[in-house]
């Protein structure tokens, strides 16, 4: 099924009996804003729905705002003397997050509904059918849209949008192709937050012609040296673009981008400008190749590429200022600590004033307060209150879930699928930071640590570096004594899998490889890549190699395909 990608708000909303009880921001997949009040203020959106309703339902959906309604809001906005938006997205997002209703009940705010949660509606085998009912419930649907046979069909309906796209009085990016059956997208299932039976097919990013007036370097938490080029600036697709990422010191050098030069540039995925191509037909005689530095710019440490990567990076670590500040934007950042009112820009502001240079700094700031001169309720555009709501955000989130901490560390290559199975498998915070400890001389420790899914060698090699250093376990201690880091929520479930530990290998029949795994997890079973002695079984199916040999010496339990399924009937 081929609909539009609307370029808005995400938004669930929940219905009791048919009647609307939550509304909640997308967030970071698990937790979102409650925008209830907000939501209740747009009229496409029903308050009771029609018809026959299941008790519990979740709707799935886009929150906008239309071309036309746009620009008469930046227009009222222009007379008003005040705030003039950049495009409708960002108007809708300003408007359904204010903290007063009335304001948003004022924003011409419209929604599309796309779908359903994944138990809200078992009686609709399709997606197509998901839609008729929403329909019938009093929502607006996404159009043009269709049921697609083949691939033809699917590149014939993206032609035919794009040329509509200037005559909807809505902001599409692209269509999205999602298999039609809920079924097939069950077994199908997600990676991380993405889902594997849906894929975007974004329209062609527009591009703009400018050029290069310096080459700068960013140096990121991971030490990471990104040079970025300082564009004339210029406006692409309605927004002014003044820079561009170079990527890494090979792609400079594939391109041979310099200093001086007229380039193309484009917006990749309508967000983050790029290079396109280099019209050096225009270049200055005075040019010269880039050489990317072998020393940090920020704090003069050697910058080395490792063998194998991409990527220069500075050796200074935490004396490296920039790192130590990139660092503290990750541990607040949205899908870590998520301090509301504590963001990259404030981030900055207090370590320029030498405020806070760790993360313990950040549960201490209002005992720092107290020694500052002039303390923060003095700082221009602060005063007591704002003071006082930055310190009570700060609090609330003296509690976090064991994967959220181990995110928010920073540490190299530890995202967030990484962070949930370290958490899901260690499960409090003592267990972990003592394995961790543990794996850099201890063997059975280090193959626990390799034999969890994601974490490999490389993963592993970050994980238990960090922790060899002293000033990382000092701010973790710290850290550990001020905060309460909630062990992680294994679901209990009653089944013969519940707490087993798996490998498969060898090449299944009735099921891939992942459905497999899926599968066992969804039975409460761990698992792993390698054999060792804590595995419980190893399912093995054709041309198993060296893991079957290995559990058989171990004497661990060898189950069939066959006998791996029959242990769900």
């Amino acid at each position: 099924f081929a609909e539009p990608k609307i370029d808005g708000l995400s938004c669930s909303l929940t219905y009791k009996n048919g009647y609307l009880v939550l509304g909640a921001t997308r967030g970071d997949g698990q937790v979102g804003e409650d925008i209830t009040a907000n939501v209740k203020t747009i009229s496409d959106i029903p308050q009771i729905l029609k018809g026959d309703v299941p008790e519990t339902l979740e709707v799935r959906g886009e929150i906008y705002m239309g071309r036309a309604d746009f620009n008469a809001l930046n227009k009222r906005q222009h007379d008003a003397g005040e705030k003039i938006f950049a495009n409708p997205r960002n108007a809708a997002a300003g408007s359904v997050r204010q903290l007063n209703s009335k304001i948003t009940s004022s924003r011409p705010l419209k929604f599309f509904a796309y779908g359903f949660s994944d138990t809200s509606m078992n009686d609709c085998p399709t997606h197509h059918d998901s839609r008729h009912r929403l329909k019938d419930y009093g929502f607006q649907l996404p159009e043009p849209a269709k049921i697609c046979h083949y691939l033809d069909d699917l590149i014939n309906l993206h032609s035919y949008v794009l040329g509509q796209r200037p005559d909807l009085d809505f902001d599409i990016d692209g269509m999205v192709y999602k298999v039609n059956d809920h079924k097939l997208q069950d077994r199908l299932g997600f990676v991380s937050r993405a889902p594997r039976w849906a894929v975007a097919h974004k329209f062609p990013a527009e591009k703009a012609i400018t050029t290069i007036r310096d080459i700068k370097i960013q140096v990121g938490r991971t030490g990471a040296l990104t040079p970025v080029a300082e564009l004339e600036p210029i406006t692409v697709g309605g927004v002014v673009v003044s820079r561009a990422t170079l990527h890494n010191e090979d792609e400079i050098a594939r391109k041979d981008i310099r200093v001086g030069d007229t380039v193309l540039i484009q917006r990749a995925g309508d967000v983050i400008p790029q290079i396109l191509d280099v019209k050096k037909e225009k270049r200055p005689r005075t040019s010269h190749i880039y050489q990317m530095p072998t020393q940090c710019p920020v704090c003069g440490s050697e910058a080395v590429r490792p063998k194998g990567e991409a990527v220069r990076r500075c050796t200074g670590g935490l004396i490296c200022e920039a790192q130590a500040v990139e660092r503290l934007k990750h541990f607040v950042s949205r899908n870590a600590f998520d301090i509301d009112g504590l963001g990259a820009k404030l981030i900055e502001q207090f370590w320029d004033k030498k405020v806070i240079k760790t993360p313990v700094d950040i549960f201490q700031l209002d005992q720092i307060n107290n020694d500052l001169d002039p303390p923060l309720e003095s700082w221009e555009g602060w005063g007591e209150k704002s003071v006082q709501n930055l310190f009570a955000a700060i609090d609330q989130k003296r509690t976090i879930d064991l994967d959220r901490f181990i995110y928010a560390l920073g540490i190299r290559h530890v995202g967030q699928a990484t962070a949930k199975r370290l958490a899901s498998t260690y499960e409090t915070i003592d267990s972990f930071y003592q394995n961790m400890l543990k794996a850099s001389h201890n063997d059975d420790a280090y193959q626990k640590l390799i034999n969890i899914e994601d974490v490999g060698p490389s993963v592993a090699e970050d994980l238990t570096q960090f922790f060899q250093k002293d000033h990382n376990r000092q701010v973790f201690d710290n850290l550990h004594t001020i905060l309460e880091i909630k062990a992680y929520d294994n679901p209990i479930i009653d089944s013969a899998l519940s707490g087993k530990t798996m490998v498969f290998t060898g090449s299944l029949t009735t099921m891939t490889r992942s459905e497999a795994k899926s599968k066992a997890e969804a039975a409460g079973a761990k698992v792993t890549s390698a054999v060792s002695k804590n595995t419980d079984f190893v399912i093995v199916g054709a041309d198993a190699g060296s893991k079957e040999k290995k559990a058989r010496e171990l004497g661990v339990n060898i189950l069939s395909e066959d006998e791996f399924n029959n242990m769900f009937e």
